[in-house]
């Protein structure tokens, strides 16, 4: 988790901490733990109300409490406060308060309570901001999160900011990781399927071979998984890095096409018309851009059109062919993509 990000999931966060209760610690225990400078007159989260722990003062509780708070809402007027204890209590040592928040968040997260893993994560981040566990552990957290947000909707379509905002916040959280800890190999191997989620095809076969690389040899004698299971997730990312080779293939030819290189974008996209990629509307649609900035406006009218038939509601392409029919001076049938155009965006906007 980025420093500058901290807030990006808070909203969905600081909801949990609504029922929690805050009470003074006395005077005798302050003075005792030598506390007195970090919590002097600040109230403390005890627990949630209506448990027990809300009226049972349990430091270790406390502590945990604390850590939901801070990774909570970030902003919270006694944060500093509470990360300070949570070290004292930790005997000053910031590494090992953060491993056991780690070890508190993954008892939330295999009884799948992910946000309040977020919460203990981002706080041990906080603490420790290069913890390998902890940025691995917050990473799956977050993926786990928007992977079944939609299913957990009842249009089976999810939130969809929330799922953008906790996307990005595990991949930049594995990207992270991997720069921070580059030889950890279950960094690279969810930061690939992050960039396979997003289309990045080539980021994530240089990613996956990341994983390969630093998954080999004695690594697996050393990984925190048997070798038996690692030696399967290799197979499985090798299978996909060699899959990959047509998507990576056509993602440069796009790229080169966006880059001003249209003839040369054309021939690396014209070579997957046919087969298993002919589907994919982005092939169509930037060859099309090719074909109409090398002025060949019959086929790119054909690809564009052949977008339209995968994807329909393509106002992106249909501007395009509003645009070359005007042109072309047949203006009939820019007239119709316009009017095409402008009824897609009203049945979207219009209720806004």
């Amino acid at each position: 988790m980025a420093e500058q990000n901290t807030d990006r999931i808070s909203k969905y966060l600081t909801p949990r901490l609504q029922d929690m209760v805050f009470n003074e610690l006395s005077p005798d225990y302050l003075a005792r733990s030598g506390a007195e400078e970090m919590l002097g007159g600040v109230p403390v989260p005890v627990g949630y109300e209506g448990s027990e722990a809300s009226v049972t003062i349990d430091i270790r509780r406390i502590v945990i409490n604390m850590a939901r708070v801070i990774g909570g809402d970030p902003t919270f007027m006694y944060s500093k406060n509470y990360a300070d204890f949570i070290s004292h209590a930790a005997g000053g040592d910031d590494e090992g308060a953060a491993l056991m928040l780690v070890s508190e968040g993954a008892k939330s997260a295999d009884k799948g309570d992910l946000e309040d893993c977020c919460m203990l994560m981002r706080a041990a981040l906080r603490l420790s901001p290069k913890c390998r566990q902890a940025l691995y552990l917050y990473g799956r957290a977050c993926k786990e999160i928007y992977e079944t947000e939609p299913e957990l909707s009842d249009d089976g379509m999810g939130d969809e900011e929330k799922i953008g905002l906790f996307k990005a916040e595990s991949i930049e959280t594995f990207e992270l990781l991997t720069m921070i800890h580059p030889d950890f190999a279950m960094g690279y191997y969810f930061l690939g399927y992050g960039y396979l989620n997003m289309g990045l095809y080539l980021k994530a076969q240089l990613t996956w071979k990341e994983f390969l690389e630093h998954s080999s040899g004695s690594e697996l004698e050393t990984s925190e998984m048997d070798g038996d299971t690692l030696l399967a997730l290799r197979d499985e990312v090798s299978g996909l890095v060699d899959e990959l080779s047509g998507p990576v293939e056509i993602e440069k030819g796009c790229n080169m096409v966006m880059s001003g290189d249209y003839q040369g974008g054309k021939s690396v996209l014209s070579e997957y018309r046919d087969g298993k990629y002919a589907e994919w509307w982005p092939l169509w649609y930037y060859l099309g851009v090719a074909e109409s900035a090398l002025g060949n406006s019959s086929e790119a009218i054909e690809a564009y059109k052949k977008v339209l038939t995968l994807s329909p509601s393509n106002t992106d392409a249909m501007e395009e062919l509003a645009s070359i029919y005007a042109l072309t001076g047949d203006e009939e049938n820019a007239a119709k993509y316009r009017e095409k155009i402008h009824i897609i965006k009203d049945n979207v906007y219009g209720d806004a």
